[in-house]
């Protein structure tokens, strides 16, 4: 079963984000920021993380950065899950190691459709 950590500081996104996942067949997790992303991590590479931007202790940004030096770290597929729009913000995003880019609210299909994407689900 594939694995997903859904990175988030809203609640309320993970448990969405979560129902969608598990829908999908992935095995979920879930962090609150992006040192909490980082510890599950170090512990257990997933293969994919859907990643908030702006999120307290360490954004988004900050931990794919970091999660892209780390051993194993470039291979998950990352997803960022945002309200950033800007052409600018999306580039910095891809620059700085995310795979794909999805725009908040986002539902199942729009999901399932970047997974597929990514060669993550049929």
């Amino acid at each position: 079963m594939k694995t997903c950590l859904v990175v988030d500081d809203s609640r309320v996104i993970r448990k969405v984000s979560r129902r969608i996942l598990e829908d999908l067949g992935f095995e979920v997790a879930e962090a609150a920021d992006g040192v909490e992303a980082m510890a599950w991590c170090t512990a257990v590479m997933p293969d994919v993380i859907l990643l908030d931007w702006q999120m307290p202790v360490m954004d988004g940004l900050q931990f794919v950065k970091r999660l892209r030096n780390e051993p194993g770290g470039d291979r998950p597929k990352v997803v960022f899950c945002t309200v950033e729009n800007s052409l600018e913000r999306i580039s910095e995003a891809l620059d700085a190691g995310a795979d794909e880019y999805i725009m908040k609210p986002f539902d199942g299909s729009i999901v399932a459709g970047k997974l597929e994407y990514l060669g993550l689900c049929a």
